[in-house]
């Protein structure tokens, strides 16, 4: 009754549209026939100035209407090859909040989507969730987060160093903590959920103690976070190495880009603070990854989560079937250019002693590329195979649902490197949302229009109860602890065809591989 009194629907005025009143003020957004939405609310004071590495502070509020018509800035990143463009703003912690045309007064679940793209790139904005909201009668947020740089720099001495952007997620977790029910939301039923960059942050917060009792389900999509990534797996020349940095060396790096900006002593970080965003844009990818040591995240989450210290919560887990072929198509040259000798000793940085046994395993083909073996040894190395193991070791814990997403036709958002890109990358997530605000995603057939409403029937299922299956829908089994066979997602049959994982992806055998271990 109260969010009913909270939530007013204007109509009549071009210029009005619903409106909610949040505990920092009213916000007016747009009416649409099957939903409502609400953009470029804040949820943290802008990150600037002395806020520059700082934890994410509490925002003042504001007197009056807000317009939530329009999507806040982007956190500062450079222009990126699926479509979106370079932001410089620092001013950028806001999120967006979509929910089904008559929400209020009830307690839907609620949704927190955490975007993929390297912790360099991306924006909560460009994923627009209306159908995953009206069809699942979810309430659905999507949040941006600082990358690069400005999210997980670190310094000795630096309280949070490498964790702000975690931060940022658990501030925005806290908000709607405190304003789902404004919305027609359940504050105490939030899955958090997240793709790629997402999905490892998710990880993360399933390590964190301060994200305890923030969420109660978690799906990972496509996340590399509990092994080691194999060299040159991400890009040419970078060497394995783990998803999460110890914090000494993260630490030392940032040393080194204070002295490269002139900053040293006691006032390194001040002297930082005092540089423009520009200034520090030049340096902006070498923080493009995850460290472990602080209060945020004091431990690491590989060694937390194999060893069962996770949040107890119900997960959903997944990746694609040709996960890293999208790698490739981000750089074509390299790809176009890989000769087998290449390919061969891509194997030898990257498996060492084991090389000639992932050769054999994985042997060059007449009929494709050597850049199309590559990526198939670093999809079952690095994602297929370690999510399978993580699977098993959640599912002895908490209730467990494991996919693939196998729809090999769906349309390529990257030019193909010689090659059919197949079920890549990031794939998944197309078809629970539509993109906008300058990304690009594939136009669906009416085959996986299909597929897309029953992936949508899934994870709004599984955000309900904390289990995807429901009436009408083909069964989806819970994983076990020793599990091999797993269901696919697929526009062909029912949509849900059971696989030999392990065996697809050679699984057992990468166990065996000791430069993984």
């Amino acid at each position: 009754m109260l969010a009913a009194l909270l939530l007013t629907l204007s109509c009549g005025d071009e210029d009005s549209g619903p409106s909610v009143r949040t505990d920092l003020g009213v916000v007016r957004g747009t009416a649409f026939s099957d939903h409502l939405e609400y953009q470029g609310i804040p949820y943290a004071a802008p990150p600037v100035g002395e806020l520059r590495w700082h934890s994410p502070q509490p925002h003042a509020g504001w007197s009056g209407v807000r317009t939530a018509t329009e999507p806040g800035g982007r956190c500062a990143q450079f222009a990126s090859a699926s479509g979106t463009p370079a932001s410089d703003s620092e001013d950028c912690l806001y999120l967006n909040v979509t929910t089904p045309v008559g929400a209020q007064g009830e307690r839907l679940p609620v949704m927190v989507w955490l975007h993929g793209g390297g912790f360099v790139e991306g924006s909560g904005a460009e994923y627009d969730p209306r159908r995953l909201s009206a069809r699942g009668r979810v309430v659905v947020v999507t949040v941006n987060y600082r990358l690069g740089i400005f999210g997980n720099f670190a310094y000795p001495g630096l309280t949070g160093s490498g964790a702000y952007g975690l931060e940022d997620q658990q501030a925005a977790l806290r908000w709607v903590r405190r304003n789902a029910a404004a919305f027609g939301g359940d504050p105490d039923n939030v899955t958090l959920f997240g793709q790629s960059a997402g999905g490892e942050s998710v990880c993360a917060q399933l390590a964190s103690p301060g994200a305890r009792g923030l969420f109660q389900r978690a799906v990972i999509q496509s996340s590399m976070c509990t092994t080691k990534i194999p060299a040159n797996a991400l890009a040419p020349g970078l060497p394995t190495t783990s998803p999460w940095e110890n914090p000494a060396s993260a630490a030392a790096r940032g040393e080194s880009v204070a002295t490269e900006l002139y900053c040293a002593g006691p006032a390194a970080v001040a002297c930082l603070r005092s540089h423009a965003t520009a200034d520090l844009m030049p340096l902006f990818g070498t923080f493009a990854g995850l460290s472990y040591g602080s209060p945020t995240l004091p431990d690491d989450p590989s060694r937390v989560l194999a060893e069962g210290g996770a949040q107890p919560i119900p997960v959903l887990s997944g990746t694609t079937r040709d996960e890293t072929t999208y790698l490739q198509a981000l750089d074509p040259s390299s790809a176009s250019t890989m000769t087998a000798e290449r390919y061969h000793g891509y194997l030898a940085d990257a498996f060492a002693a084991d090389a000639d046994a992932v050769a054999h395993r994985y042997p060059m083909r007449a009929s494709e590329p050597p850049s199309r073996t590559w990526a198939s040894v670093t999809t079952d190395s690095a994602f297929a195979c370690p999510t399978l193991e993580r699977d098993r070791r959640f599912a002895a814990h908490v209730p467990t649902y494991s996919y693939e997403f196998a729809d090999a036709s769906v349309p390529p958002v990257l030019p193909e490197p010689g090659y059919p890109l197949g079920a890549y990358h990031s794939a998944d997530a197309y078809y629970l949302f539509d993109m906008r605000h300058g990304a690009i995603g594939p136009e669906l057939n009416a085959q996986q229009r299909r597929l897309s409403d029953l992936m949508i029937d899934y994870w709004t299922n599984f955000a309900r109860t904390g289990n995807p299956n429901g009436e009408r829908l083909p069964a989806w089994p819970a994983t076990e602890p020793g599990a091999t066979v797993l269901p696919a997602l697929t526009t062909s049959g029912e949509g849900v065809q059971l696989i030999d994982f392990d065996r697809e992806h050679q699984c057992s055998f990468w166990a065996e591989v000791a430069a993984l271990r």
